[in-house]
């Protein structure tokens, strides 16, 4: 399968060169081999009907929970207790500034500037309001550029974010998808309408990695395009971030958003991550909307004494709200775990893990499954999103019956996302041996 960047990529024999084989005892010599091993300890894997670990392949729905987690929130809740209101500036991680501390890993994460990141509210609503201040629609420029198929949360967004602002998305909204027969985007589609239709293009606003079909977008490429035709570039990193490397700043991307409870592990509903490149951020005259958190701290506790509201030049101008202490604590101790792994380390885990994967699935269960996911390496995360040849609906529950959690996505899609930082080499065997002892 060539993918749509039209490059075959690794194939089945690359992969055997690199020592893969089909058998178990590679798995294991692969552990044996695996500096980043130790972290699966740091995880809780849910248990199966036989009460051991189940083999977890879903952390692009939902990573794990880290073992310290519990602990963590038990001191917030320790805090709340003994000091109650004071706990915001004297606590043992204080309220008051509990945002901050996620500035350099998150800027490590996405290839920011410290400056150029918060961590703030959900995905989906940090895409409003960096719509509200760099969407900036005319007469003539009005239109938004996104992919096919599109997360369906994010094409709620910009079809209602649109109608707010009366323009009526069937006319505003173009979407650019792989061509027929094929699964995955040409880049070089997207720099043709880019190139056709630049003059009406406001904003090209895409996901850096899809959903379904586990391709990486060139964000790079992409966003040079889309500034050669007077666009904004903005993307969706919910399954980018934690998953692949990315340099936002050195890329030139205007803004981004990211979740955090899918390869970060910050738990359900744990808070977002938000980009403003520095050029946009630093522009205090941006509209906004505006809430205390955002305003200029040394003026912040003036209340009502400062009634006119003066956002800081920076990505933290955009923090309506203080954090939610709650949802951030689990994120702290993910986002450690992340750091001291370090994004090259588990990058480099990742490509031989999803390698050895794609080479079990066509040396093993090719008769069960095609992949649809680039084989270039460069061109996917650690997804595999595999097309099922028969008995698709019920796969994803007989594997869950074998130990195995995976996800299904209609019509006959099976995802799997083996995570460098808790999956095995073993897991991903247990996977494929499981997937081939189906029955049709």
């Amino acid at each position: 399968m060539t993918g749509g960047n039209g490059a075959q990529g690794n194939t089945a024999e690359d992969n055997m060169d690199r020592g893969f084989e089909p058998g178990p005892e590679c798995a294991a010599r692969l552990d044996a081999e695996d500096t980043l091993a130790s972290y699966r300890d740091e995880f809780l894997f849910p248990p199966g009907a036989d009460g051991k670990p189940m083999a977890y392949f879903a952390g692009n729905s939902l990573g794990l929970q880290p073992r310290g987690v519990r602990a963590r929130l038990e001191q917030e809740l320790e805090d709340w207790e003994r000091l109650a209101v004071h706990a915001h500036l004297e606590g043992v991680h204080p309220w008051y500034t509990y945002h901050e501390p996620f500035r350099g890993p998150l800027s490590r994460l996405v290839g920011a500037r410290e400056s150029e990141v918060v961590l703030m509210n959900s995905l989906t609503l940090n895409l409003h309001l960096l719509m509200v201040s760099l969407y900036r629609p005319t007469a003539e420029r009005f239109r938004i550029l996104i992919e096919s198929p599109v997360f369906p949360s994010d094409l709620y967004a910009m079809q209602s974010h649109l109608r707010h602002r009366g323009l009526d998305p069937a006319k505003a909204l173009i979407q650019v998808g792989p061509r027929e027969g094929e699964d995955v985007l040409h880049h070089e589609d997207v720099e043709t309408v880019l190139a056709e239709k630049g003059d009406g293009i406001a904003l090209l606003l895409m996901g850096g990695m899809n959903f379904l079909t586990g391709q990486f977008l060139d964000i790079e490429r992409l966003t040079r395009a889309a500034h050669d035709a007077g666009a904004m570039a903005a993307f969706d990193l919910a399954h980018a971030a934690g998953n692949v490397p990315l340099r936002l700043h050195d890329w030139g991307v205007d803004f981004a958003a990211w979740c955090s409870y899918k390869y970060l592990n910050g738990g359900p509903g744990a808070m977002s991550g938000a980009y403003i490149h520095e050029h946009q951020a630093a522009n205090v005259e941006l509209p906004r909307f505006g809430g205390w958190w955002a305003n200029d701290p040394t003026t912040r506790f003036r209340m009502q004494l400062e009634p006119e509201f003066h956002p800081r030049a920076n990505a933290d101008g955009w923090q309506i709200s203080n954090p939610s202490v709650f949802s951030a604590a689990p994120l702290a101790v993910a986002m450690d775990l992340h750091d001291r792994a370090g994004m090259e380390a588990l990058r480099a885990k990742s490509v031989r893990l999803t390698g050895y994967f794609e080479y079990l699935v066509r040396t093993r269960a090719g008769d069960r499954a095609r992949v649809v996911t680039p084989s270039d390496p460069d061109r996917r995360g650690c997804q595999l999103s595999l097309r099922l040849t028969a008995g698709a609906r019920n796969v994803e529950e007989r594997l869950r019956d074998v130990g195995v959690i995976c996800d299904f996505r209609e019509p006959d899609i099976l995802r799997a996302a083996p995570a460098s930082i808790y999956n095995s080499f073993q897991d991903v065997w247990r996977l494929v041996d499981a997937l081939r002892g189906i029955d049709s």
